[in-house]
């Protein structure tokens, strides 16, 4: 079925572009990833700490992806947001329109259904010097405003979130995410994490 919203964006993404301030006055300007951003979000991916990267589970952080990412821009799939300062990528979030696989057996698991057509699956990441400034709190209004736009009614962490890494879970908290159980992976502790739109 059409989203009239979504369609809108394939035509023109520039449509949810917004600046946010930071707690400290830092103006930062979001916009959906476009095919133009190629350089950018390498540089982005390779220059993270091997600590930010190693709580990042989604794809891995390369040029190759990046420029992957770039030559095929899909809004009607996945939502790929950026914060930028001046022209560096600061912030890297996707937003999923559906749910993965893995994440539908795990809370079936636990007689907690997902659904691919109202469900979408978050993925955040900030870089080293922008974390604990408020760079999440500021985007995430809009990526959930977004959402709700395009007909979806939860948001699933995807592939849950770290036990170990107690900034974020106090993030999601926050920001309204509830825990929904956890499960344990080669290495840690995690925990599913879901917010009713």
């Amino acid at each position: 079925m059409s989203n009239p919203f979504l369609d809108g964006l394939q035509r023109n993404p520039q449509t949810v572009d917004q600046s946010i301030v930071l707690r400290d006055g830092t103006h930062l300007d979001t916009r959906l990833h476009r095919s133009t951003d190629g350089e950018r979000l390498a540089h982005y991916f390779t220059h993270l700490s091997e600590a930010t990267r190693r709580v990042y589970g989604p794809h891995p952080f390369t040029t190759e992806q990046a420029h992957a990412f770039c030559r095929d821009v899909n809004y009607a799939d996945t939502l790929r947001f950026l914060a930028l300062d001046e022209e560096r990528i600061v912030a890297y979030f996707v937003l999923h329109l559906g749910v993965l696989d893995s994440d539908v057996r795990r809370y079936a698991s636990r007689n907690q259904p997902l659904n691919h057509r109202t469900d979408s699956t978050l993925a955040p990441s900030v870089a080293d010097r922008y974390q604990e400034r408020g760079v999440g709190s500021a985007l995430f209004p809009l990526l959930s405003h977004i959402a709700e736009r395009i007909g979806r009614r939860r948001i699933v962490l995807w592939g849950g979130v770290r036990a170990d890494n107690p900034r974020a879970v106090h993030f999601y908290r926050k920001m309204g995410f509830v825990e929904q159980g956890q499960f344990a992976t080669k290495d840690t502790n995690n925990y599913d994490m879901l917010l009713d739109l």
